[in-house]
Formats: C-alpha cells, structure tokens, sequence
C-alpha cells in the first residue's frame, strides 16, 4: 500500500526525483522517518532515513548527523546494514542505505514471543561480531536495541542498523541525556564517556529481552529507568522462567554489570564466548537423542506387561515345582528379561556406529539441558512436604522389609505350624501400600525439579551393568556395524575409537603381544576428558573476571590454565600417536616392538596427568576442610 501522500512525502519526494523513487513508508520516530525507496540509476531498493526537518534546522545537529553517518558508511561487514549515500538535498539531510527484507529483533519478539535459546544465541553472536567490527574501526554504536537489529527473512543473517547515528539523535531523557532509556548503560545515562563496553551493555539488555519478552529495567518515565540504569542491578536472567542455558545466561548477566571492567573485554571476546557456548552444547546425533529419551530405557508400559507376567508365571511354577523354585523363576524374570532388552537397545545402537563412549556425554547433555529446565521453576530446593515424603518412604521400606524378611522366615522353617506375629503379613499390608503411595508422591515431586529418570539411566548404562549389556550387544552384531557421523565426539574419543577398533581388528596372536592397549586408550580418553573439565572451570573464571582476567591476581589462574592445555595437547597426541602406528602396523611398516615402545610412553602420559588431577584434587579437598 502507498504512503499518505503528506506534505513531508511529497516534498522530499519532489527533491529526490530522478535519483530515487520513493514507495512507502516503513516507519516512523522521533529519530526520523524511514522509507521504502528504488535507486533509479542502479534499479536496486534501498530504505532512506531522514532527518527530522525540525531537527534539521538546527546547523549544528546537522552537521553531528551527516558526521556520524559518513563515518559509519565507512564500515563494511557483512552484518552491518551497508550505507550507500550520505546526502543534503534541497534542505533535506538523509542517508541511503541497503533495504533489509525482514524484521526487526524488536518485530519478532513482539509478534511471536521470546526468541529459542538456540536462535537467541546466534543472534547474539552476530550482533557482536558486527560490534567488534565497528570497535576495531572506532565507531561506537551507542544505540544498541532491539529496533535496529535486523533478521533478513530469506538467509535469517543479523544485520545492525544506525552505528553511532541514532543516539545522537535520540530522545532526551530529561536530563539532557540522549538514547533509549531502557538500553542505555549506567556511564551514558550519567553523561559520561563512553567506549565499546557501552555497547555491551546495551547488547545485555537487548539479550534479557530477546531471551524473556520483557525489558531488565521499566519505569513510568525515562528519568526513573535511567535511575534505576545506574543504581539497580539487573535481575539475573535465570531468574525470568525461560529455559536459557547456564553460560548464555551468565554471559547475558555479565553484560548487564554495572561496571564496565565486570563485563566482558570486548565484543570479540564476546562473540567468542558465545562461539564456545554453541560448540559445547552441539546436537547429538537423533539416534543418540532418541537413545537416551527412551530407546534405552525400560520404563514403558512393555517393562509393566512383562513384569506382570513374570509374576503370573511364576505362581504355576510354583506350584508345580515347589516355592524356591517359583520364587527363583520370578527373580530371574525380573533381573534377566530386562538386561536382555538392555542388551537389544545396546545392539541397535551400536549397529548404527555408536560405541559406549557416546553414552555418558549424550546423557550427560540430557541432564544439563532438564536441570537448566527445572531450575526455571523449582530453583528453591525440596518442599517440606518432598522432606516429609521422604522419610516416610524410608520408613515404610525399612519395615516392609522387615515384614517381608520375617514372612520368608515363618514360611521355610515353621509353616504351616506357628503364627508370624504381628511382624507379618499384616504389617506388609500396612507398610507397602504405605512405601508405594509415598514413594511414587515423592518421585513425582522430585521429577519437577530434577530428572529422575534421565539420572537414574545414566547410572545404569555408564556403569557395570551397561558396560556388560554394551559389550555383549556389540558381539552379537557380527560385524554388522556401519559408520556414524562423529561430529558429537570429542577429539579424544574419536581418536581412541578409531584405535580401538585398528587393534580389534589385527590378528589374535598380535593383540596378546601388544598386551592391554585398550585399557591405556581408555585411561588417555579419562584423562583428556577430565582436563577439559578443569579447563572449563578455570576459564569460566577468568570470563567472569572480565578485564581483571589480565592483572596479576589472576596470573595463577592463567598459568593454571596454560599448563593444563599443554597437558591435554600431550594427551590428545599420545592417542594420536597410537593410532598412526596401529595404521602403520597394517600397513606393514610398523613392528610389535615399535608400537609396543609407544604404548608405553601413552601410558607415561597417562600416569603422569593423572598424578596432576590427583594432586589438583587434594588441593581442591584441602581448601573445601573447615579450619578448625
């Protein structure tokens, strides 16, 4: 539809024609007016953004604007909206710039609620490659928000839109303060200098908003926003109930630090961080996935059918064959029916390519992403009521027990002469219905603030149990394996994989010359993969350290660091070094003696970062002891 054909329309239409065709209007500020326009000698849509004629009369704001603009035309990104021109006509003063098919961020969250935490980031990411961007160049946006960050409809790419431009030409506050109260910073709403971090700021609260659908700080006028800018801290983003990750919603409440040295260093550094975020919460395969949430799980209504069958099969049984004979048939249904369907999950999986070592990050990922869920709403710890459950659980399992124990006593040595007592059957019938009704009460109100289930599954397939169902499953396939993609695996454990299987795959008489490779493979994976467990704890300090990260109280931590990624350096190369030669040893180029000597030298590596996480370790215990 056509713009209103208004005087401002058709004026600077009327000084613009033969270079510009202008269609509509886009939108409409107290910044300016934005239009739809075709560059007629390129035959391209551009938006125009024009001064207001008011504000244009004014030489020296003016002069500020067409200063600003014709040093942000300078900047070249490919997530900042490109400036074409920088212009006075016939008293009107605009800008042209490249013509976004899309939304704003501010669009988006309005129409359709708070961004995904998956998308939220990647938003966030290129907005801050963009700010980098200008920083390095010197260009400071000043007017971070939701409104000028662009989401391209057809490619989904962010672009930034009025660096160093609008907040020069923002609102006044009241205070002579000029910008968007609502993402302002504390240093510019007091007036004061401003530099990169001001921006970061602004990105905190445009990422509490994007992230929520609600802004970090409201008020009924400007002022009192910009008061509480400067005196309120931020409420923690984990605190608004929506399900954000853990270190995205830290990152967001770093931003929105008072303090410009409490933030992070830079927008690179940012950017970076944020990078880290996504790499260390990657998809895991959908057969994975679909592994951990129920094929390897035996909760579904099949295990309640099977476990009801074992019990009535096992009643004929007894009866023919005598009670100890019945009893042992119903305790074998229990525990040897259900490892067979553990063994039949571990074989499905495995024929796909998986191996055993994908389980326990794949379930590990499962219980970050349902406690970052739960802890939304039920953060506050067990109820009273869950405290009460819980012991009346332990209670009435103690003495059904006991019960039961006494029964199973009374039937092998005096039944059918004799009486139980009280502590029989009749306290069986007091003490179950009792463990049942509380017990499930309390792993209902447990399940809202942890995931039971996934824990508990965890424990069985990392443990002995699925190592045993996994060992067995995988010799059942026969070599009937096929390749997986193994983006989801750490280096480590793609590359002990692959050694592992090199080895299963020599001669019999060679693996026993090469004795227990596997098990040094696994210890180097144990190794590596605690190092990275260290490493991200020592560098989620020195992110939230901020600047501070540089000075010298942080100097142990740095070194801390450092030495610890030299370590994993010699751990992941230890694996490589065992799985060139192993391909080496196929090849024919490599003796048993040889590798033999690498093997050796791995497992050297291996004790000695395990010595390192030892001693870690005790440090770690002895500072946590009281003092007495």
């Amino acid at each position: 539809m056509s713009a209103p054909l208004d005087d401002l329309f058709v004026a600077f239409q009327t000084a613009l024609a033969g270079r510009y065709s202008i269609d509509r209007e886009l939108g409409r500020g107290g910044m300016g007016v934005v239009y739809l326009a075709r560059e007629v000698h390129l035959d391209r849509p551009v938006a125009i953004k024009l001064l207001p004629p008011e504000r244009a009369m004014d030489p020296t704001l003016r002069e500020r604007f067409l200063r600003e603009a014709r040093l942000a035309a300078k900047l070249s990104h490919p997530n900042i909206i490109p400036i074409h021109a920088v212009d006075e006509t016939d008293g009107f003063v605009y800008y042209v710039m490249a013509y976004v098919d899309g939304e704003s961020l501010a669009q988006r969250v309005r129409t359709r609620g708070p961004l995904p935490a998956s998308e939220g980031v990647r938003v966030l990411r290129e907005t801050a490659w963009a700010l980098a961007s200008a920083h390095d160049q010197g260009v400071v946006h000043r007017d971070v928000k939701p409104d000028n960050i662009l989401i391209e409809a057809s490619s989904h790419r962010v672009l930034v839109a009025d660096f160093g431009i609008a907040a020069g030409l923002g609102d006044v506050s009241g205070d002579g303060i000029s910008g968007t109260p609502e993402f302002m910073s504390p240093e510019q709403a007091l007036g004061h200098d401003v530099d990169g971090r001001s921006d970061l700021y602004s990105l905190g609260a445009t990422a509490f908003f994007a992230l929520t659908g609600r802004l970090p700080f409201e008020g009924d006028t400007p002022t009192e926003v910009l008061a509480k800018q400067v005196t309120e801290p931020a409420p923690p983003l984990a605190s608004m109930g929506h399900p954000v990750p853990r270190k995205i919603a830290s990152l967001v409440d770093r931003c929105l630090a008072k303090e410009p040295a409490h933030r992070p260093a830079s927008a690179s550094a940012l950017a970076e961080q944020l990078g880290v975020a996504i790499e260390q919460r990657r998809e895991m395969p959908v057969a994975l996935r679909a592994f951990v949430k129920r094929n390897g799980r035996l909760d579904g209504g099949g295990t309640l059918l099977l476990s009801a069958g074992v019990l009535i099969l096992s009643v004929p049984i007894a009866a023919f064959y005598g009670g100890p004979v019945g009893f042992s048939a119903f305790i074998g249904g229990l525990t040897l029916l259900p490892f067979a369907g553990l063994v039949l999950a571990a074989r499905r999986l495995a024929k796909l390519g998986f191996a055993h070592i994908d389980l326990a990050p794949a379930f590990a990922a499962e219980v970050e992403s349902a406690r970052e869920e739960h802890a939304v709403e039920h953060a506050r710890g067990p109820s009273r009521l869950e405290r009460v459950l819980k012991a009346v659980t332990l209670v009435s399992l103690v003495g059904a027990s006991a019960a039961i124990a006494r029964v199973i006593y009374w039937t092998y040595t005096t039944f059918p002469k004799g009486d139980p007592g009280f502590f029989g059957p009749a306290m069986i019938g007091v003490f179950a219905p009792a463990f049942t009704l509380s017990a499930v009460w309390y792993l209902s109100l447990l399940q809202r603030r942890s995931d039971v289930d996934t824990g508990f599954w965890a424990r069985v397939w990392n443990g002995r149990i699925g190592r045993a169902a996994w060992a067995i499953g995988k010799r059942l396939l026969r070599g009937k394996s096929i390749e997986t993609a193994i983006t989801h695996r750490a280096t480590e454990l793609s590359l002990g994989m692959a050694a592992e299987s090199l080895y299963e795959s020599l001669p019999r008489a060679t693996r026993d010359e090469l004795g227990d490779l596997p098990s040094v493979l696994h210890r180097l994976q144990d190794d590596a993969q605690a190092l990275r467990h260290h490493l991200d704890g020592l560098q989620e300090v020195l992110n939230d350290a901020g600047e501070m990260a540089s000075t010298a109280p942080y100097d142990p931590v740095r070194r801390d660091r450092d030495a610890l990624q030299v370590k994993l350096g010699e751990t992941v190369a230890a694996l490589e070094t065992v799985r060139l030669n192993l391909l080496r040893m196929h090849a024919g180029s490599m003796t048993v003696a040889g590798l033999t000597t690498h093997i050796g030298l791995a497992a050297d590596v291996s004790a000695e970062v395990e010595r390192l996480l030892a001693a870690r370790d005790e440090v770690d215990r002895l500072l946590k002891k009281p003092v007495d």
